[in-house]
């Protein structure tokens, strides 16, 4: 329906409190994942048709609280004040409802138009525990709709009541928040002040007033810049005296305990807790995963386990997509007569964005187990029991979950060291997440392991160079935070969520995101580079070689011996002829230009073009491999890259070995590098990084190539 009308909704939360998951039950199939407007967090939006409207949602990122400390907390309020959304849905953990009330006091304070979505009911009935959600609303002046996403319950009348709020059509109640009577007389007096600036008529004045008494570095620069902010800077003064002298503390201190005393004063009315407490699944889960004892080698063994079933379970379904393009190739290369067209169609965008996609499983299959973990609630428990670790290393226990985040992409891992308060601990975090196997260096783990090593065998070494990745960001952080980044790091606090079964939706559809931003890639960017390849690999031409060989190819023909033997005679000759045309190639001149630095890694001037490429993104490895060493091979083998790799005199399991730890190691690529140098803020860390990880990944990928080379 065209004539639909369109209403804007905000989901906001804490993390763990089910809100991308209601926002998945609401939204459906019917979702987009970009980013915020000047930063690298994702922005889920999706939409639901109901009735004459067309409910347009945005998930936030979860958050605890308003003050932005965080760029998540940064990203939702400027949300929440520049797109100023119809309605903000306020989604609260039922059985967690004090702590979610925080955020929720802070909303009431903006004055927006909300409702909140008591959330995981279900969980709350339960546990035995009793909400009088009546009460509750008349106390936060807000409609409240009991929820459950897991079972799909009150989602509709979650959506009428949206509709409800949008149309003004509902009892909304002043809620009855209120500050101690010496608060309320500075708030309403700056916010009296600030009403008088036409400038800031978009934002409510006793909001902007709060936020300036609690010291908000961003409200405090936006205000200064008006002349009013003469008389507003004494009466901020002369608040902060009278706290002083009559409380012994300061505005902001007391207005988070008038907050506090309010929440507490509301879940003591409105909710009863059985007093006896059984012992619930989560405490005897944790009595294990949470042993000093035993939770580091649960934790390892749960993440191998991981790994195993990643490549057990992906190795058929590779097979299906080798043998689907190689397939495509041979139906495809029929119809293409021009040989030029016909090779870089065949022999670089089928062999080389196909190489990239028929990891595709893989990575799927890695993501529903990290997604798993992470909605199930162990990954929180992950990060606490490797607190200790970290310490013994120099970082924050908080340092883990962006490392962890690392595994995924460096580039959202990075911006997530904001929550880091110290700068030295934020800085050695910054440069070792490059050290975590990212999605985009898996693909050339898949390759290489696959075609030198059995799938159990195979399996084993990826989670080694895994682990790898771990010890040497580990030590580098030790040696960083040991001289040029001395300093004591902070303790560790995190909450622990009890556990929950994910619903398979949930997973699947985390894990559809990243497949999909993966394809999205090989579509773009790879195919972009597998082109500029295949020239680069192909050109200039030297008609030289080609008159030489046309010669010594009727040599053949006209000579005795059996057809069989000439036949194979000519296809070694047609190798030849490709393979010193590569070499003659602008690519294969970059390629033995470096290929004495990289010779006693094992590696000739091909793999030297891809580590290069690689720059770009890690998966171009793997199709400019593709590209490069299908050349000459024309039939359905052009894109079994692991067989070419295998049957390869100048490769071997040494080789494969010595290349993924050069991978793991070297230079990130070129976005993740850029966002190192934005955070950091100046070019002469990184580029010292930069140095010191390529020496790092040349002395370690010696070593491995040798010890392979007498063990092997």
């Amino acid at each position: 329906m065209k004539d639909r009308k369109e209403i804007s909704v905000a989901l906001a939360g804490n993390p763990n409190c089910g809100k991308s998951s209601l926002f998945n039950v609401l939204t459906g199939a019917h979702q987009k994942v970009g980013n915020f407007s000047g930063v690298t967090i994702e922005k889920h939006e999706g939409y639901m048709d109901y009735g004459e409207y067309r409910i347009l949602f945005v998930d936030l990122p979860g958050i605890y609280s308003l003050t932005p400390y965080s760029p998540e907390e940064l990203v939702t309020r400027r949300f929440l004040i520049d797109e100023r959304p119809d309605v903000v849905v306020n989604v609260v953990e039922g059985p967690n409802l004090e702590r979610n009330l925080q955020l929720t006091t802070q909303l009431m304070e903006m004055n927006v138009d909300f409702l909140v979505a008591l959330n995981m009911i279900d969980e709350v009935e339960e546990k035995g525990i009793s909400i009088d959600v009546k009460q509750l609303q008349r106390l936060l002046g807000c409609h409240i709709v009991p929820t459950s996403a897991k079972k799909k319950t009150g989602i509709d009348s979650l959506l009428d009541h949206i509709v409800r709020v949008y149309e003004k059509d509902i009892e909304i109640r002043k809620n009855k928040l209120t500050f101690r009577p010496e608060v309320e007389a500075w708030v309403e007096d700056i916010a009296e002040m600030l009403q008088r600036e036409k400038e800031l008529e978009s934002i409510d004045s006793r909001w902007l007033a709060i936020k300036l008494l609690e010291n908000d570095r961003e409200v405090y620069h936006q205000v200064r810049q008006y002349p009013l902010w003469v008389k507003v800077e004494l009466a901020l003064q002369d608040a902060i005296r009278t706290a002083s002298k009559l409380f012994d503390s300061d505005p902001e201190m007391l207005i988070t305990e008038d907050r506090y005393a309010f929440i507490r004063g509301a879940v003591k009315e409105c909710m009863r807790v059985p007093e006896t407490r059984k012992s619930t699944i989560t405490d005897y889960i944790d009595m294990v995963v949470l042993n000093r004892a035993l939770g580091l080698p649960v934790f390892l063994f749960v993440v191998w386990g991981i790994f195993q079933i990643t490549f057990t379970l992906g190795a058929p379904l590779m097979e299906m997509l080798e043998f689907f393009f190689g397939a495509f190739a041979g139906v495809v290369e029929p119809l293409l007569q021009n040989s030029m067209l016909r090779s870089i169609v065949i022999d670089g965008i089928i062999a080389g964005v196909g190489g990239v996609l028929v990891f595709l499983p893989n990575i799927v299959l890695l993501f529903i187990g990290l997604s798993f973990l992470e909605a199930s609630g162990y990954m929180a428990r992950a990060a606490f029991v490797i607190d200790k670790v970290m310490h013994r290393f120099g970082l924050h226990g908080k340092s883990f979950i962006p490392m962890i985040t690392g595994f995924g992409c460096s580039i959202p891992a990075i911006m997530a060291t904001r929550t880091l308060k110290s700068p030295t601990d934020r800085l050695a975090t910054i440069l070792v997440i490059p050290f975590m196997s990212c999605g985009a260096k898996l693909p050339v783990y898949v390759l290489l392991a696959g075609a030198f090593f059995p799938p159990d065998v195979a399996a084993n070494v990826m989670y080694a160079i895994y682990l790898l990745g771990v010890v040497v960001a580990l030590l580098t952080a030790k040696f960083l935070k040991s001289t040029v980044l001395k300093s004591d790091s902070e303790p560790f606090v995190m909450e622990l969520p009890p556990y929950r079964w994910p619903t398979l939706y949930s997973v699947l559809f985390q894990a559809k995101l990243k497949a999909m931003m993966y394809v999205k890639k090989a579509g773009t960017l790879i195919l972009l580079a597998v082109i500029v390849i295949w020239a680069a690999s192909n050109f200039p031409h030297n008609a030289g070689i080609d008159r030489a060989a046309e010669a010594e190819a009727a040599r053949i023909e006209t000579g005795s011996g059996a057809p069989m033997e000439k036949k194979a005679a000519l296809d070694a000759l047609a190798y030849r002829v490709q393979s010193e045309q590569l070499r003659h190639s602008v690519a294969g001149r970059v390629g033995t230009l470096i290929e004495p630095v990289i010779r006693p890694l094992g590696f000739d001037w091909r793999i030297g073009i891809a580590l290069v490429t690689g720059l770009a993104a890690k998966e171009v490895v793997v199709s400019t491999m593709g590209t490069i060493y299908a050349l000459g091979q024309t039939d359905e083998s052009s894109v079994e890259l692991s067989a070419i790799l295998k049957n390869d005199p100048a490769f071997s399991r040494a080789s494969a070995l010595s290349l993924m730890v050069f991978v793991l190691l070297y230079i990130p690529c070129v976005a993740a590098v850029g966002v190192m140098k934005k955070e950091i803020g100046q070019w002469k860390p990184v580029l010292l990084y930069s140095v010191y990880v390529l020496a790092l990944a040349w002395v370690l990928s010696f070593i491995t190539y040798r010890a392979a080379l007498l063990m092997l």
